[in-house]
């Protein structure tokens, strides 16, 4: 690769002896802020959430992926990882009127102990690779944000060099350089700093009231105009010592984040993996023989488990009830903690992460979805969904025990909202989540479990009709219960009896054992919520007649009715049309 002539013609090529001067001038420059910021009041700021329902008084909003060369693709992507890191630190702060904002003394020193990594900084007209480059994007932001909203400007340096297409070009950037080049501003007004990485954007956003507009402070640095730089990766100088490699691979991967098995979302992983990709999941169910975890390893670089958590997960799960509000408290604790785990090991290289619902709004929360694409992988309706169900469902049968015992908190729900908005793509087989996000949706279809067709043979005479769930109130046993009044059947049930304890008197009701799939005349599950319809997909694949509501997801499955729950009439009249057909009329 060749360089330009006017970068050739502008440029010195950089020596290890030039670069040693410069950092025992930045030493001292260092010492002497540090030795200057002992006896001024600057320090880090305060987290806090009282100005978070405050107005925006000034956003600044800027692209993550301005540059295309694929020489620059991880340089980029390790200042995307870098910002991640300064966003965390960031978001959320609150300043007191007056009080002096630190670029510096919120970020902290960039090290890779840290996490911060190499990406692109510009040094002496061109572009190097540096532990913590990038970071002038947000800075930038924050300064452009704070002449937005008529803050004083304490300190602000400007970019020696202008890179077309920045801020800088409009003077609205500050560069900053541990310790000695800092960015400071303060309000004579209480404000919030918000900032996130979305996809493809930076954002950064003051929450407060906005300052009267003045003629206050403002430091200004003058700034070469902008011209074409050099890089590192791609200038074409081999006898420079800073020249970098880039890598022999196609830079970038997809990580692949799990909790419990779902035989669909294998098969679909392993129809997208590539040799580069990794996983992440709890343990490996198949070396373990742990079939709840039983996912296929083969072909991924890297695998990664959290095997004691996983153990701890287990522990305290058998602890609980198999239902109940302490039960949906701990899986979403450990749902959290696993996520936090694959968090901490999620490198820069993955663009692109498909993570299982599950995780998704811890991950959210994290920050480390930000500047990356990503799909999920929902087996469940979303909890906002889930809890406005549930609240009709108790509207309708509020003597229930289970229809209100438990409600995610809406700090939760909010998250898990706007990451499925920011989602690329909904992957999922369940029809009824299918259905809300019907735009980007890939649908998969429902594996069948490979049983022996069955066909029931009653010594009573009597029909038997499975409910294959808990008698809890979002399966529907109260809609089901009240279709059944003039049926003269035989009932199964499923997993314990969680409602009334005279929940079915007056029903020929028996619990349902190993072989209830030989018993079975029909299997009937009318539920508000159901994530794992297996049991109905058994059903249809021996052959039994299956009745479903459409929040079981499984329309369109061969052998199933599915049906929009309603009255118990139009339920009944279902099951009477399933196990009493109409005899068709014979032509005279």
């Amino acid at each position: 690769m060749s360089i330009s002539p006017e970068i050739e013609a502008t440029n010195i090529l950089p020596t290890r002896l030039g670069a040693a001067v410069f950092r025992a001038k930045t030493l001292m420059l260092q010492t002497r802020r540090f030795i200057r910021d002992t006896t001024r009041d600057v320090g880090a700021s305060q987290r806090g959430d009282k100005l978070a329902d405050q107005p925006v008084i000034a956003e600044s909003k800027t692209a993550l992926w301005t540059e295309t060369s694929s020489e620059e693709r991880h340089l980029v992507a390790g200042k995307i990882q870098n910002l991640r890191l300064a966003v965390a630190a960031l978001d959320g702060l609150e300043l007191t009127a007056g009080e002096t904002f630190s670029f510096w003394a919120n970020v902290g020193r960039t090290s890779r102990r840290r996490g911060f990594v190499a990406g692109r900084e510009l040094r002496e007209g061109c572009i190097i690779p540096n532990v913590g480059g990038g970071l002038c994007q947000i800075s930038n932001a924050l300064y452009d944000a704070a002449l937005r909203a008529n803050f004083e400007i304490v300190e602000r340096h400007a970019h020696t060099q202008v890179i077309a297409g920045s801020l800088a070009e409009h003077g609205r950037d500050a560069t900053v350089f541990w310790n000695y080049v800092d960015l400071r501003f303060r309000s004579p007004k209480p404000f919030r700093i918000e900032a996130k990485l979305t996809g493809d954007h930076l954002e950064v956003h003051f929450l407060g009231e906005k300052a009267d507009e003045q003629q206050l402070h403002r430091i200004t640095r003058g700034s070469q105009p902008a011209s074409e730089l050099g890089s590192c990766a791609s200038c074409g100088m081999d006898d420079c010592f800073r020249v970098i490699k880039p890598p022999q691979t196609e830079f970038g991967r997809t990580a692949f984040l799990v909790d419990e098995y779902v035989p669909e979302f294998d098969a679909y992983i392993r129809s997208k993996l590539k040799p580069h990709d990794e996983l992440f999941l709890p343990i490996d169910g198949k070396r373990f023989k742990r079939a709840n975890y039983g996912w296929s390893t083969d072909g991924f670089e890297e695998v990664h488990q959290s095997r004691y958590l996983t153990v701890v997960r287990s522990y305290r799960s058998r602890k609980l009830a198999a239902q109940g509000a302490a039960r949906q408290r701990n899986l979403l604790a450990m749902s959290e903690r696993l996520a936090e785990s694959y968090a901490r090991r999620l490198d820069f290289e993955a663009l692109h992460v498909v993570v299982q619902q599950d995780l998704l709004p811890y991950l959210w929360n994290t920050g480390r979805l930000g500047g990356r694409t990503f799909d999920v992988l929902m087996t469940a309706l979303p909890m906002t969904e889930i809890q406005s169900r549930l609240d009709a469902a108790h509207d309708s049968h509020p003597e229930s025990r289970t229809l209100a015992d438990f409600r995610a908190d809406t700090s939760l729900v909010a998250a898990e909202s706007e990451a499925l908005r920011h989602a690329r793509k909904i992957v999922t087989a369940h029809t009824a989540v299918a259905d809300l996000f019907s735009e980007k949706t890939d649908l998969l279809p429902w594996r069948m479990p490979a049983v022996e067709a069955c066909k029931a043979s009653h010594a009573s005479g009597k029909p038997v009709i499975v409910f294959p769930a808990s008698t809890v109130g979002r399966k529907g046993c109260y809609e089901f219960r009240d279709s059944l009044r003039d049926l003269d059947i035989t009932l199964l049930t499923m997993g314990p009896l969680i409602e009334d304890a005279d929940f079915w008197k007056g029903f020929d009701t028996r619990p349902a054992g190993d072989n209830w799939l030989e018993q079975a005349s029909l299997v009937v599950l009318p539920a508000f919520v159901e994530h794992r319809p297996r049991r109905l997909l058994q059903a249809a694949a021996a052959g039994i007649p299956v009745i479903a509501s459409d929040a079981c997801g499984v329309r369109g499955v061969s052998g199933i009715t599915s049906f929009t729950l309603g009255d118990a009439s139009a339920l009944s009249a279902l099951i009477q049309d399933s196990l009493f057909p109409p005899k068709p009329t014979q032509a005279t």
